[in-house]
């Protein structure tokens, strides 16, 4: 057993913050902050296999900046090693046997899940509508263009709320036709698609999968499709990030039998 792995189980009672599961071998990078104030130290909790990457949790964890990136940061310099399947932000386990319990117990899919996730890492790709389309917009689109030629001959309340929506409607349909062109070329170059959560304002949210060696023609291609795309919508990349939407979200809360902080 190493140090960092004996000094792990010897924290008794202590409840311990959970980053994400590794394979038993992982490396941890070096004097890199956790999450709290003093920052914890991120140490390896070994099963079989796999390890959890834990430190002390804090005695009170609220979702503060400091913190939020913490977690994220840690996430992303164990992924320059290696395949992480990370835990969500504040998830907290009562102590070290829960950890344990939760790795020996479900070892063969957490093993299934870091083959899958080697080598690869998360895009996020979020289109928005451009308010300022519309001029664009009345000159391909002569139904709405009637309806504002209307609401100016018969200016009225109910006149202007149909053409508020029909605008709205209009610079959203603009979009999402940006955002299916922009998926159908990206989709091909990544192993995985998924949609997202709802995002206000927002017409389409997708993660994908990309092997890091794609990584640089993922890129170049969203960059491609947002200046095809910038007369209709807005195309917002991120990453790369931790593969949360490549992991069930029964198990970025498994090994937590505390729940959230």
């Amino acid at each position: 057993m190493t140090t960092e792995s004996r000094n792990a189980r010897d924290s008794g009672d202590a409840r311990l913050y959970v980053y994400g599961i590794v394979r038993a071998d992982h490396p941890l990078p070096a004097g890199h902050p956790g999450v709290g104030s003093p920052p914890g130290r991120l140490r390896s909790l070994p099963a079989g296999a796999l390890a959890a990457v834990v430190s002390r949790a804090p005695e009170r964890l609220l979702a503060r900046r400091r913190d939020l990136l913490a977690h994220q940061r840690s996430l992303l310099a164990l992924a320059a090693d290696g395949p992480v399947a990370p835990m969500r932000f504040g998830m907290i386990a009562a102590d070290a046997d829960a950890v344990l319990g939760e790795l020996a117990g479900a070892e063969a899919e957490h093993l299934r899940t870091l083959e899958r996730l080697d080598g690869r890492c998360e895009m996020n790709l979020k289109v928005f509508p451009r308010e300022d389309a519309l001029a664009d917009l009345l000159r391909v689109d002569p139904r709405l263009h009637r309806l504002r030629a209307a609401a100016r001959r018969r200016p009225g309340y109910e006149s202007s709320v149909r053409l508020g929506e029909a605008i709205a409607r209009g610079l959203h349909r603009w979009a999402a036709g940006a955002a299916a062109e922009a998926l159908r070329t990206l989709a091909p170059l990544a192993d995985a698609a998924v949609a997202g959560p709802e995002v206000t304002g927002c017409v389409r949210n997708t993660s994908f999968l990309v092997r890091r060696e794609a990584l640089d023609d993922f890129v170049a291609e969203a960059t491609r499709q947002t200046a095809a795309a910038s007369r209709r919508a807005e195309l917002r990349l991120s990453g790369p990030l931790p593969c949360f939407s490549f992991v069930s979200a029964a198990r970025q809360d498994a090994p937590t039998p505390t729940g959230r902080g």
